[in-house]
C-alpha cells in the first residue's frame, strides 16, 4: 500500500503555523485538531515541524514561559518527508530509524498531508486482517477449485 492511499482515507486536519507564531498558538491548534504535530510553512514551502514532544521539552527547559516563545526557537528544521508513492514499509523504516512519529507528505514539492506512525500501523493491521480472512477461507475450502 502507498502513502497516497492512506492519505485518501484520513481527514485533512493539518495545523499550519509560521515560524514567528507563538508556541501557545501551536498548542491551541494541536489541542483543537487532536493531533500531535504542526507543520511550519513559509508561504507554500515546508520549513519545519513542531510536535507536542518539542513543546514538552521546551516546558521542561524554560517552564511556562515557553508558551510565549516563537515556533522557530523549538521547531525541527531538518524534516524528513515522503511522497504519495512511498510504500508503507518504506515509511515505517524511515520513521523507525529516525525515531520520529510524523512524516510530511510532499507531492512535487507541495505539502499534501502528514502521516503518523499510527496511520501506518492501522493500515498494516487492516491489511493483515484481510490476509487472515483470505487464508482462513482457503484452508477451510471456501474457495471453489477450478
Amino acid at each position: 500500500m502507498t502513502i497516497g492511499a492512506i492519505l485518501k482515507q484520513k481527514p485533512h486536519n493539518l495545523v499550519v503555523v509560521r515560524q514567528t507564531d507563538r508556541v501557545f498558538d501551536v498548542v491551541r491548534g494541536l489541542a483543537r485538531q487532536k493531533i500531535g504535530v504542526a507543520v511550519v510553512m513559509d508561504g507554500e514551502t515546508l520549513i519545519g515541524i513542531i510536535s507536542e514532544r518539542d513543546v514538552m521539552r521546551g516546558l521542561e527547559a524554560n517552564g511556562p514561559a515557553v508558551l510565549e516563545e516563537t515556533v522557530d526557537q523549538h521547531m525541527i528544521r531538518d524534516v524528513r518527508t515522503c511522497t504519495p508513492h512511498t510504500m508503507v514499509d518504506q515509511a515505517i523504516d524511515l520513521m523507525t530509524k529516525g525515531r520520529f512519529r510524523h512524516l510530511p507528505v510532499l507531492d512535487e514539492g507541495k505539502l499534501i498531508g502528514v502521516i503518523s506512525i499510527r496511520d501506518l500501523l492501522n493500515s498494516m493491521v487492516a491489511k493483515q486482517a484481510v490476509d487472515v480472512t483470505s487464508l482462513c477461507g482457503y484452508v477451510t475450502g471456501a474457495y471453489a477449485r477450478v
